[in-house]
C-alpha cells in the first residue's frame, strides 16, 4: 500500500520531523526508513495491538518495536516533541496559561514481569567501552530509583487496580506541554514541582529554552504550601482553590491564620483543557491502557501520542 493509510504521517507532518530524526553513525547499519518504522509505531500506539500482529507494511515488526524502545531510552521521543513545541512557540501558537493534572491508567497484565536488571549485553560498560558510542549504549538505561520491579517501573496498586498514573501539564489550547509516569498510589502533589520543572520548549534561535508558564492552574489535589511555595517563588501567577478542612484550620486561628490564597474564579474556568488534553491522549490505545513493562517505554509512548497531537492540532 502507498502512503496516506490511517493514521500514518501527511507529506506536511513528516517535513515537520524529518530534518530533527537521528542519522546513522555508519558503523551500526543503515537505519531502515524512519518514515515507515514511525508510521508504524503511531499505528501500534493508536490501536494497542500485539507487536507481531502490525501489518507487512511497515516492515519487520521487531525492528518498529525496537525502534521504538530506542528512542523511548535515548529520549528522541521528547526531543521531538519539543522540537515541534519550539516551531509552534516561534509564532506564537502556544497559550502559557497552563494547567496541571493527572489521569490513572490501568495496566494489562501483560505489563508485569519486568526484568529487573539489564539484559546480557547491555550491562554498565567498562574502561574504554564506556568511551565507545553506539546504539547498545542507550537501549537499555539505567534502572530507576527504587530497584526495578513495579515501583521502579511506575507500576502500582491503588483504587483501579493494577494501574500507572500519567501526570502531565497542557498548554490553553489542550495540548500536551510535559510529561510524568508514576505508579498509579502516587499523590498528585508528589510531582508537581517535577512536572513544572520539566517544561522547556527550545527557542529556534539564540536563547535559553521557555520554561515558565504565565499562570498555572490546578485542582485542589494540590492545594498544599509546597505547591504554592514553588509558583510563588516562580513569580507564576497560580489558581488552586483551598480545601475545606484547610480554609477550616485557617479560620480557627483567627488573625494568625494569615490571609486567604488568592483565586481567580475566571481564569480557574480554563483548567477543562488539561482535562480535553488527557482525553486526546487517551484516544491512543496503548495509553489508555499501559502494556508496556518498562517505565521509559511508556512514557516514550505517552510522548510519541502527545507528539502527534501536536503535529495535528
Amino acid at each position: 500500500m502507498g502512503r496516506g493509510e490511517r493514521g500514518d504521517l501527511s507529506d506536511a507532518e513528516w517535513e515537520r520531523l524529518q530534518p530533527f530524526l537521528p542519522v546513522s553513525n555508519g558503523r551500526c547499519g543503515r537505519w531502515r526508513d524512519h518514515r515507515q518504522v514511525i508510521d508504524g509505531i503511531l499505528h501500534w500506539v493508536r490501536t494497542g495491538m500485539h507487536w507481531r500482529d502490525l501489518p507487512e507494511r511497515f516492515g519487520p515488526w521487531k525492528t518498529v518495536y525496537e525502534r521504538h524502545r530506542l528512542w523511548s531510552a535515548d529520549g528522541t521521543w521528547e526531543r521531538l516533541l519539543q522540537q515541534v513545541q519550539a516551531a509552534a512557540d516561534a509564532v506564537g501558537e502556544i497559550d502559557w496559561d497552563v494547567s496541571v493534572d493527572s489521569t490513572i491508567v490501568r495496566a494489562h497484565q501483560h505489563a508485569a514481569g519486568a526484568r529487573t536488571n539489564p539484559p546480557p549485553g547491555l550491562a554498565a560498560p567498562k574502561g574504554d567501552e564506556a568511551r565507545t558510542s553506539g546504539r547498545a549504549a542507550v537501549a537499555e538505561p539505567p534502572r530507576p530509583p527504587g530497584g526495578g520491579g513495579e515501583r521502579g517501573e511506575g507500576l502500582g496498586r491503588s483504587r483501579g487496580g493494577f494501574t500507572s498514573k500519567v501526570h502531565l501539564s497542557a498548554d490553553g489550547r489542550c495540548r500536551p506541554l510535559s510529561l510524568v509516569i508514576t505508579a498509579g498510589q502516587r499523590a498528585d502533589c508528589t510531582q508537581f514541582v517535577p512536572v513544572l520543572e520539566k517544561i522547556r520548549v527550545p527557542r529556534l534561535g539564540p536563547g535559553q529554552p521557555r520554561n515558565r508558564p504565565d499562570s498555572v492552574a490546578a485542582d485542589k489535589g494540590y492545594s498544599n504550601g509546597p505547591c504554592r511555595e514553588y509558583v510563588r517563588g516562580r513569580g507564576i501567577r497560580h489558581t488552586i482553590p483551598e480545601k475545606i478542612d484547610s480554609q477550616a484550620a485557617r479560620l480557627h486561628k483567627g488573625s494568625r491564620g494569615g490571609r486567604p490564597p488568592g483565586f481567580d474564579e475566571e481564569q480557574y474556568k480554563k483548567r477543562n483543557t488539561v482535562e480535553r488534553a488527557i482525553n486526546r491522549l487517551k484516544n491512543s490505545r496503548a495509553v489508555a491502557t499501559r502494556y508496556d513493562k518498562r517505565g521509559y517505554v511508556f512514557l516514550g509512548t505517552v510522548t510519541a501520542a502527545a507528539l502527534v497531537i501536536w503535529l495535528r492540532s
